[in-house]
């Protein structure tokens, strides 16, 4: 007999220990978070997942549940360099090691090349696949060359129009000066 498990609701012990394995495709507009960040309304775009239960040693030596999860998905993002949309690829392969407790989870964490997360019985799945999308995201997206030219500075035209327009604030001492009694 086989086990459904749900990505929403995953009892992390169980799908490892199956050795199960989920995939989907989630729509963005699904994600407030992610949506948050792209360039324009989400629409039919999506992320496709696959999670894979498995057990792998941790560094402490003890066998533990783990996840194996894949993400892919393609976002349109905002170029800091010339704000149009900028198509980015995006790509996530990761372990994550699961054990009893939060003191466990910080302890093994800094020694691990995995990630290290509590043990739970009801597990956000696609939490997780969200906030390893938003972890991916560059930090300032950009294309290699922009459609559009960019603009290298910060004056426009009426910067310079605005410049000359203003009166010296010394003009009118050079006026009294100049003035003889």
């Amino acid at each position: 007999m086989s086990k459904t498990f749900n990505p929403r609701h995953l009892d992390v012990a169980a799908f490892a220990h199956a050795k199960a394995e989920l995939s989907g495709e989630e729509l963005l507009q699904k994600h407030e978070r992610l949506a948050q960040e792209l360039h324009g309304p989400a629409g039919d775009l999506t992320v496709k997942w696959q999670a894979q239960g498995e057990s792998r040693s941790a560094v402490d030596g003890s066998v533990r549940p783990a996840i194996h999860l894949r993400v892919q998905a393609e976002l349109p993002l905002t170029c800091q360099r010339c704000m149009d949309a900028v198509l980015t690829p995006i790509m996530v392969d990761r372990h994550f090691v699961f054990v009893p407790d939060e003191d466990t989870a910080a302890t093994l964490d800094d020694e691990s090349e995995d990630d290290v997360l509590e043990l739970s019985a009801d597990f956000n799945l696609l939490g997780l696949v969200e906030d390893e999308v938003l972890m991916a995201l560059p930090l300032v997206p950009s294309h290699d060359e922009c459609p559009t030219g960019v603009v290298h500075s910060a004056q426009t035209d009426d910067f310079d129009e605005a410049a000359e327009e203003k009166p010296h604030p010394f003009a009118a001492l050079a006026a009294l000066k100049n003035k003889k009694p």
